[in-house]
């Protein structure tokens, strides 16, 4: 008998995640621009890795790469599509959809940049724009350090990636640059593995329009302004060994 059945019948694992996960207390208050991936054992499993302090690098790097790409499926999810008719090797005809429009990947510098390879495994010669926007010492205040992008970015649907959504200020300031750039806020979808709470809230109160896909929702942030309980600084633990 198997050690995982009472009657010879396999036992299923948890699901969904047993984890206690911020999405369950604050879905009530989540807006409509909000969605997460399903919350499952395998997902947990995932987050469960990349949060441990001990993880190695390479097992982190592989981990999140799981996650990354599972976030961008759903990110081309909100995409929306036309009707499109193929005919197929039998030669029938097969009434589907197609994307509409184009697409193009933003990366807010530098923990975004490990969201490209994930965007570009799924979508072929996607292009890519990037933004780096640090703190400035004297404001206190996100500011715009470099920014580059096609020159047809107000035609596309931009995919905003950065890794963890945590205060948003640097979100928010980056959605600031890409509409001054001609993009409108409804063409824009943010992708991040890990929010707070209060990051949402202050994120989507300012843009109500833009949709956001998160991985898991924490349970919020500490005096420092880090997310609890967080993996840590995700660029460090990216590149660095």
């Amino acid at each position: 008998m198997s050690p995982s059945s009472t009657n010879g019948a396999p036992v299923p694992p948890p699901q969904p995640s047993l984890q206690p996960n911020a999405i369950s207390s604050v879905s009530n208050t989540l807006p409509s621009s909000v969605f997460t991936l399903p919350q499952t054992a395998q997902l947990e499993a995932l987050y469960t890795i990349i949060r441990d302090k001990d993880t190695l690098r390479g097992d982190f790097l592989f981990y999140s790469d799981r996650v990354i790409r599972l976030l961008v499926e759903e990110g081309l999810n909100h995409l929306p599509v036309v009707k499109k008719s193929v005919i197929t090797p039998t030669g029938s005809t097969y009434d589907g959809v197609g994307f509409e429009g184009k697409i193009c990947g933003v990366s807010i510098l530098r923990a975004g940049e490990a969201m490209e390879a994930g965007l570009r495994e799924v979508c072929r010669s996607v292009r890519i724009g990037k933004i780096l926007i640090q703190r400035d010492e004297e404001t206190m205040q996100p500011k715009l350090f470099y920014s580059k992008f096609p020159q047809d970015i107000a035609k596309r649907y931009v995919l905003l990636l950065d890794p963890m959504l945590a205060t948003g200020g640097s979100a928010i300031k980056a959605v600031d640059v890409l509409m001054e750039n001609g993009v409108p806020e409804d063409r824009i979808i943010f992708i991040n593995l890990i929010s707070s709470p209060e990051g949402l809230k202050t994120f989507c109160e300012k843009f109500p329009r833009l949709k956001v896909i998160t991985g898991w929702i924490d349970q919020g942030l500490n005096e420092k302004a880090y997310i609890i309980p967080g993996l840590g600084d995700f660029g460090e633990r990216r590149y660095c060994e």
